[in-house]
């Protein structure tokens, strides 16, 4: 082929990439950043029963990095590393090369422009002349030249999409200390009492939103878990799956720090509420909670990280009953057509499927105080686009921290109305909020933390080709760090139409990092407020 063919094939190329650009709005997924997990490992000890040697091991077989099973990065000389970014392994087992770049001879290099290594990682540039070699090396050269090209073309489209939207302009992380501290109410209310250990229910008066009226087993017996071992057809009295099958209200507790293993997904009955107070508690390794169609559910206090599909089988859901399951889809926390549910103060991690599902005309939720960290499809409001019943689903999504690791779905909603307000978004690696569907959300007094990546900045997301500019999609007070960017949409009002009880007043995005420090499972100790 002639050199002159090869231009010709190149820039017929690079004009078909402009007008896929021009026509669709870019979509990226960038590997996970792996370096500062040992870290973040320190910071969620606390919530740990049973704490990890290292969140990191390397596995001969496959030769991947897993944290307890979960999807990690490639094993290079015996040690954890992302082969995408790590610039320690640049040449050996990947690179760390900025934007743009790619390793070359052992160094992170622009194919284009880097007068060290122009093109074919051998030619030298003169300063400030652009690269475009046709030699030998055309076959390597052309295709780091293409694959920059293309890169600034997608970059650019990116941001003209943001641009032409009127996304607003990102807020200097340098922000001015408030004139009045906010407060979070659910954490002021539980503050209230002083000796938590002898009024565990009044735990029950704090939701806000619309899982206000979520009142758990505030009204029945406590039960006190002391056995972690788990049974799904025939569950001992004094574990977990005992107490929360029961027809009858209860509050349950636990006599110690335990980790939980369950054999098949634990079936919640209405009127439960599981209490960590006291205890550090895990559920992990195995299937998790699935809260289908019941009423008054509260969960406070727990983790539940490492979660895995169910098997089919029998399983218990009541003294009585014992039914056969299809299998879970490995969800932390499934909730399937019901209402009055509130997940408060957990820490949720790398499940299999999601971390937290509302499906199924399920309403009436408040999602609050949690810490989530390491996971791809965070939480998912809402079944599929065809799933109507999912119209009346209403979330309020308040007080979390979407911490280190996390990639999309923060949340993802379809058809129904979600509340996002005062949450700690840090980093996420493709979206935060997402939809499809129509769906109403209220993005309120959020802090957006975008990452270094030019083609992840935009906090929204919506799966449509069309239509999408009349669904109701609203920032107010939210604060944007490090270029991070909402775009709205829509028209008319947007509020989430609370009653006198469900409605609170929602802080400036500025105070999201004090409101925000305490999520997760909370250390508490006896005569003590908490």
């Amino acid at each position: 082929m002639t050199t002159l063919a090869k231009i010709l094939i190149i820039t017929l190329t690079i004009l078909m990439a402009l007008a896929i650009t021009h026509s669709t709005t870019p979509t990226h997924e960038t590997p996970l950043d792996i370096e500062h997990h040992k870290h973040d490992t320190i910071r969620i000890g606390r919530f740990l029963a049973q704490q990890p040697n290292g969140l990191l091991k390397c596995n001969k077989n496959p030769r991947l990095c897993r944290a307890k099973g979960s999807p990690g990065p490639d094993c290079c000389n015996k040690k954890c590393v992302n082969v995408m970014t790590d610039k320690q392994n640049c040449g050996l087992c990947g690179r760390k090369c900025k934007h743009m770049e790619i390793c070359c001879k052992g160094h992170c290099v622009n194919p284009m422009v880097n007068k060290h290594h122009c093109g074919g990682c051998n030619y030298v540039c003169e300063r400030g002349d652009t690269c475009i070699v046709f030699s030998s090396h055309i076959a390597r050269s052309s295709m780091a030249s293409l694959f920059y090209i293309l890169s600034l073309v997608c970059f650019h489209a990116s941001i003209s999409h943001a641009i032409y939207y009127n996304a607003p302009k990102a807020i200097t992380p340098y922000i001015s200390k408030p004139t009045s501290k906010a407060s979070n109410l659910i954490d002021a209310c539980r503050l209230k009492t002083s000796n938590w250990a002898s009024n565990r229910r009044a735990l029950a008066d704090c939701t806000i939103g619309f899982g206000k009226g979520s009142i758990g087993g505030k009204n029945g017996a406590t039960y006190v878990v002391t056995d972690p071992s788990d049974d799904p057809i025939n569950p001992k009295p004094g574990t977990l799956r005992y107490g929360a099958i029961q027809t009858r209200p209860l509050w349950i507790i636990f006599a110690k720090d335990m980790v939980i293993t369950l054999k098949n997904e634990l079936m919640m009955n209405s009127y439960k509420t599981i209490d960590g107070r006291g205890a550090k508690v895990e559920i992990a390794y195995g299937p998790c909670i699935t809260i289908q169609k019941v009423s008054h559910v509260i969960i406070h206090g727990i983790s539940i990280h490492d979660c895995k599909p169910g098997k089919p089988g029998i399983v218990r859901n009541s003294p009585t009953h014992a039914g056969h399951r299809r299998g879970s889809d490995g969800d932390a926390i499934e909730v399937f057509t019901s209402s009055y549910v509130w997940i408060d103060h957990c820490y949720l991690a790398r499940a299999f499927d999601g971390l937290i599902d509302v499906i199924h005309a399920s309403t009436f939720i408040t999602i609050s105080n949690n810490f989530f960290s390491q996971h791809d499809k965070v939480m998912l409001f809402g079944h599929n686009d065809n799933n109507v019943e999912d119209k009346i689903m209403k979330v309020t999504v308040v007080y979390n921290h979407f911490g280190p690791g996390l990639v999309q779905r923060m949340p993802r909603v379809r058809l129904g109305y979600a509340h996002v307000a005062n949450n700690r978004y840090d980093e996420w690696h493709m979206y935060a909020i997402g939809g499809s569907a129509n769906p109403t959300i209220l993005s309120e007094g959020n802090y957006y933390i975008a990452s270094n990546n030019p083609s992840t900045k935009e906090v929204t997301k919506r799966e449509a080709n069309k239509g999408w500019k009349n669904w109701k999609w609203r920032s107010s007070k939210d604060v944007f760090v490090d270029g991070a960017y909402f775009i709205p949409s829509g028209w008319g009002s947007c509020t989430p139409g609370y009653t006198g009880t469900q409605s609170f007043p929602v802080a400036h995005g500025s105070q999201v990092l004090g409101l925000t420090s305490n999520a997760g499972p909370l250390r508490c100790s006896k005569n003590k407020a908490c």
